[in-house]
């Protein structure tokens, strides 16, 4: 398997420059964090503030960059529950190629409203496995490039991005915090952050309804899973896929699982502490940090990604509400 190279992925960050923000940093030093680690040293990678709201910016400019003026001219297109589909929309705006998304009914109309707003075609498919057969489908008729949500080198380039700005910003940590869902930002920061700080430890956290990662390294190949139940539905893919996989297995030397009324006891933290609105999938590194992780990261330097915060106020609201009652 074909990793990014550090060079390459220098070499992406060049390219996508001038599309994107190099987004802040924050040492994370408030009442509500300290009453759970008063002695651990937590910086967070703020790149909800990316364009599009998510870091998936970065891979959907990547793999454009990268196609051809015939290819351009046809098109792309994508499957996704929400953040891939707006990031897809944006950088084919951003680059003046049509997008057409296919978007899961189960996703939320304010992601689908935005997907729009940057003036992708958006067709709504049924779940996970359907919306990934009309991809196809698309692909074969109108001849568009598919832009994969987590899966290929490009993607990953494109996260490494990522990973590479962390450690210019934070330099090296004892352990970086990641959100796994199909693999694609995990392993392609977690890939940079060992090719340069090789002693830094990589642990990767999984919404407990979508643990096809886990399921995957240990039966050692991608596997599937029949059902998905979280409010993280930015991490829930219904499959791993080889290259994710084998980047996760090669860089990410542990992963753990939260479930949905941790995610929300995070989510209100963050609220709390940082007035940041963030989305379900932003929140799983924080449920980690105070939850099964707790006890080990005392005294460590711990660097986190936030990864997005395409949600809208009522689902907020809902989810800040059921941590209250908890």
């Amino acid at each position: 398997m074909e990793t990014p190279t550090l060079e390459e992925v220098r070499a992406a960050s060049s390219a996508i420059e001038p599309y994107l923000n190099q987004t802040p940093i924050l040492n994370w030093r408030a009442p509500g964090l300290n009453a759970h680690l008063a002695d651990t040293e937590v910086t967070l990678k703020l790149e909800l503030f990316q364009q599009s709201g998510s870091f998936k910016a970065r891979g959907a400019l990547v793999n454009m960059l990268g196609l051809n003026a015939a290819a351009r001219a046809r098109g792309v297109t994508a499957v996704s529950a929400g953040n891939h589909a707006i990031a897809v929309a944006w950088a084919a705006s951003a680059l003046g190629i049509n997008a057409k998304v296919v978007m899961q009914s189960s996703a939320n109309p304010a992601r689908v409203e935005r997907a729009r707003a940057f003036g992708a075609e958006v067709v709504i498919g049924g779940d996970g496995p359907s919306c990934f057969a009309l991809v196809e489908k698309i692909v074969a008729e109108e001849g568009r490039t598919f832009v994969h949500p987590f899966e290929g080198k490009a993607t990953a380039t494109g996260t490494g991005t990522l990973g590479l700005e962390m450690v210019d910003q934070m330099g090296a940590l004892d352990v970086v915090i990641l959100p796994i869902g199909g693999g694609g930002l995990a392993g392609g920061i977690a890939t940079i952050i060992k090719a340069l700080c090789p002693e830094t430890k990589i642990i990767g956290v999984e919404p407990e309804g979508a643990d096809t990662m886990h399921r995957s390294f240990a039966a050692g190949s991608p596997q599937t899973i029949s059902k998905v139940s979280t409010i993280a539905d930015s991490l829930a893919p219904p499959m791993s896929l080889p290259y994710s996989f084998g980047l996760c297995r090669d860089a990410v030397d542990e992963l753990v699982m939260v479930d949905d009324d941790a995610i929300c006891r995070a989510m209100l933290l963050i609220f709390n502490d940082l007035k940041l609105v963030v989305e379900p999938a932003a929140a799983v590194t924080t449920a980690a940090m105070i939850g099964p992780l707790r006890d080990r990261l005392r005294g460590k330097r711990v660097g986190m990604v936030v990864c997005g915060a395409n949600i809208d106020p009522s689902s907020h609201f809902q989810f800040l509400s059921r941590a209250l009652v908890q």
